[in-house]
């Protein structure tokens, strides 16, 4: 049970955006309890041991760092760490009926060959330095802005500066921009995926939501930098629950919060716990939970979900499989983004077939390897042997077509679709586990939201929203809600998804200024 009958601030939920929250808070001497449903914190920024019997600690949900500010870790004092990633992405494709592919690493040189390689001259990768320059020029203005109060839409374009950065971000649909920009088919879809992470939805949609997704793909960090967090997710959320504990938050696991009464001035918290159901008064409630949960809570209708279309697979492999191009070394072309059947072609047929209601032939998806950067996530003895990681993200699956079987149809088809591209199936690779089943398992929309209670199994709680102020978004942090001293401070909130812990900053600065 709550040590006190009344807080300075209840925060419910336990996940990241909540634990910033709660130290920010702590720290700046506020008394804060933290409930959480679950017997952990973290959400799905958790570690977990996946596969019986195997001494490997999988980001079991989110696995990479872009948004999370430098600052909010430096303000909390956290003891947590992030690699850099050598290779960007590597895109394996059949041309000319060989075997060939487009790697992207920090070394210009490399990249321009490969480009050359792929499409014969210097053209595409000229484009794409320009593209990425423009979209380098969004990030370091942008980025800063996303801690701070929320700016006006025009404040934020003279933040900018740069009409042709904020045309490419804000205006015209994204496929547009890709089409003008390059020729090459298989490059314009490696620049498309990042519109499309989480997201279901097609290069052309006119409400712009490719352009909000890769809006936030791209200014993390002020560099775009997809980062590997050292020891895995839950190493972040443990760090965080670490600093809140030190600050004096009190942090209570397995208290399910069941509603939520406020005048504007004080709230009552009530919850249910294994020992029996109680309540705390709060002068301010933060809700790191989704728009929908925070609705239920206050006893009013909530916003229609928005619903997650991925797939997520967590492997553990005895070996990297050998690539059908020779000339790729798979530990380079594991170990950034590996795209698999994703040109721009497939990607907007993927989605054309899974609007209609059929799962994609050829479903479209990303890997990587997080051992390859951070092996501290397996034990030595995995790593004297040369086993990896492997998480695959699957696009363009609605959780409206995970019917019975469905998920085991599209896990063979994905799986199907990468080992066209190995000179070796991957089944081939998989370690087995303590009861000899093989080390993967598969995550899909349905399968987040009885987990953790993701609406629909979106990952970002509902369709991204601009970083500026509008109707949907209204208050000075874009965090705030019809209730004076009711916040949301989870990933639906403005200037939320992924784990960036932006919205719990914003949260707890908005509090801190009531």
């Amino acid at each position: 049970m709550p040590v006190h009958e009344s807080y300075d601030a209840v925060i419910v939920g336990g996940g990241h955006n909540g634990l910033v929250a709660a130290a920010y808070l702590a720290r700046a001497g506020k008394r804060v309890l933290v409930l959480e449903r679950l017997g952990r914190t973290g959400g799905a920024a958790v570690s977990a041991q996946a596969f019986p019997g195997v001494d490997a600690r999988l980001s079991r949900y989110s696995y990479l760092v872009s948004l999370l500010p430098r600052k909010i870790i430096d303000d909390l004092g956290l003891e947590f760490a992030v690699r850099k990633r050598g290779v960007s992405s590597y895109t394996p494709v059949e041309r000319g009926g060989r075997a060939t592919g487009l790697l992207v690493t920090r070394d210009r040189d490399r990249t321009r060959e490969s480009f050359a390689r792929l499409t014969g001259s210097d053209a595409e990768f000229d484009a794409w330095q320009g593209f990425y320059g423009s979209a380098a020029r969004l990030a370091e203005r942008v980025f800063p802005t996303l801690t701070e109060p929320l700016p006006t839409r025009s404040e934020l374009r003279e933040r900018v500066g740069d009409d042709e950065a904020w045309d490419m971000g804000f205006e015209r649909p994204l496929g547009e921009t890709i089409e003008r920009v390059f020729a090459d088919d298989l490059v314009r879809g490696v620049v498309l995926t990042d519109g499309l992470i989480g997201t279901f939805t097609s290069a052309w949609a006119e409400d712009l939501r490719q352009n909000r997704t890769f809006l936030y793909h791209v200014v993390g960090g002020g560099t775009g930098d997809w980062d590997v967090p050292v020891g895995g997710m839950g190493a972040l959320t443990d760090a965080l629950a670490a600093a809140a504990r030190s600050a004096g938050a009190e942090i209570l696991t397995g208290h399910e919060v069941t509603a939520i009464e406020t005048d504007g001035v004080r709230a009552e918290v009530r919850f249910a716990a294994e020992h029996g159901a109680g309540a705390v008064e709060a002068r301010h409630v933060l809700v790191n939970a989704s728009p929908e949960a925070l609705a239920g809570f206050l006893g009013e209708a909530g916003p229609e979900p928005a619903e997650g279309a991925q797939l997520k697979v967590n492997m553990l492999l005895k070996r990297l499989p050998r690539l059908r191009d020779a000339a790729v070394d798979p530990r380079e072309a594991f170990a950034g983004t590996f795209h698999v059947s994703e040109s721009f072609e497939q990607l907007e047929a993927a989605y054309a077939e899974a609007a209609s209601g059929r799962l994609p032939s050829s479903p479209p998806s990303e890997i990587y390897c997080h051992s390859l950067s951070d092996p501290s996530i397996l034990g030595d003895e995995l790593v004297r042997e040369g086993y990896q990681t492997l998480t695959l993200f699957g696009l363009h699956t609605p959780a409206r077509l995970f019917e019975d079987g469905a998920k085991a149809r599209l896990l063979e088809a994905t799986i199907g679709q990468l080992d066209g591209y190995l000179a070796e199936p991957l089944e081939d690779c998989l370690a087995t586990d303590a009861n000899g089943e093989p080390c993967i398992e598969a995550k899909s929309p349905l399968d987040l939201e009885r987990d953790l209670r993701l609406p629909g199994g979106n990952i970002f709680h509902r369709d991204l929203a601009w970083p500026f102020r509008t109707e949907e978004a209204p208050g000075r942090w874009g965090v705030e809600t019809g209730h004076a001293n009711v916040y949301l401070c989870g990933a639906g909130a403005a200037r939320g998804g992924g784990v960036s812990g932006i919205p719990g900053h914003n949260a707890a600065m908005a509090v801190l200024e009531a």
